[in-house]
């Protein structure tokens, strides 16, 4: 084992083939380590998916890596490579790439958390086109980062986002100082409209319109629409409406001073 670990470290590139289906780590290790790999041995070499994380720190330290965009980025989107590797590679990938990674299912989930905390951060200096595009191919966090726009066509994008999840829509309307177009746009929305726990939080927001507010509550339960009006952001003539309704509904007369009835 030895003998073959010093082979596959020194090995010139023409003998080289031999080693990249090795199992052993000892052997692999000093694969990585030979300095007559190129950038496409590398990347040959990351295509395994089952590599031990000590022949990923060899890779990432091996010095064509430092010339090689390409190397790096399969060192960020590969599901064994050390967060201590990973994590400072992101900061030199591109925007696309990034979303790549963030993508990539076997990337550890707190790398890809902080590939969309970068992406989050590139946000402000990229083209209004290049945001659009991201708005519908990102993750589902990077389109909720971009919907706290007054960009209509950006709002539109996210929200036709495949990624996006009711979840992330609930925590975007749940921010202070939204602007209201998104939740206008929101409101109308022929997919996210529909969804009940949607259709509460938009009742209960002060910027959905009122014909908005009025078309979601003959699907609403009447122990839930109670609940929302305790929300002291309700403005008081959207709660006079759903009281009168729950009114309504239960057989009762509104109480009194009641409008919307």
């Amino acid at each position: 084992m030895d003998r073959l670990a010093e082979r596959a470290s020194t090995a010139p590139r023409n003998k080289i083939g031999q080693f990249f289906k090795e199992t052993a780590k000892e052997v692999l290790v000093a694969l990585a380590r030979n300095p007559n790999l190129q950038e496409r041995d590398l990347l040959r070499l990351l295509e395994r998916k089952d590599l031990p994380p000590e022949v990923l720190r060899e890779v990432a330290a091996h010095r064509e890596t430092a010339h090689h965009y390409g190397v790096k980025l399969a060192l960020a989107r590969h599901p064994k490579t050390p967060r201590m590797v990973s994590l400072p590679i992101l900061k030199f990938l591109y925007l696309f790439d990034l979303v790549r990674v963030s993508q990539t299912p076997a990337v550890p989930a707190d790398v890809k958390l902080v590939a969309e905390e970068t992406i989050l951060k590139k946000i402000e200096t990229i083209p209004r086109g290049e945001r659009i595009s991201l708005a519908r191919r990102g993750s589902g966090r990077v389109a909720a980062g971009l919907l706290a726009t007054s960009d209509r066509d950006l709002i539109l994008a996210a929200l036709d986002n495949a990624f996006l999840s009711e979840a992330h829509i609930l925590r975007v309307l749940a921010q202070q100082d939204l602007p209201p177009i998104v939740v206008a746009t929101i409101a109308q929305h022929e997919k996210w409209s529909q969804r009940y726990y949607l259709r509460l939080a938009l009742i209960r927001n002060p910027a959905t319109p009122l014909p908005r507010v009025l078309a979601f509550l003959p699907d609403i339960a009447v122990n839930d629409l109670r609940d929302i009006c305790l929300d002291r952001r309700m403005p008081e003539q959207v709660r006079n409406y759903v009281l009168a309704h729950c009114a309504e509904r239960l057989g009762k007369k509104p109480p009194a001073g009641l409008s919307g009835n």
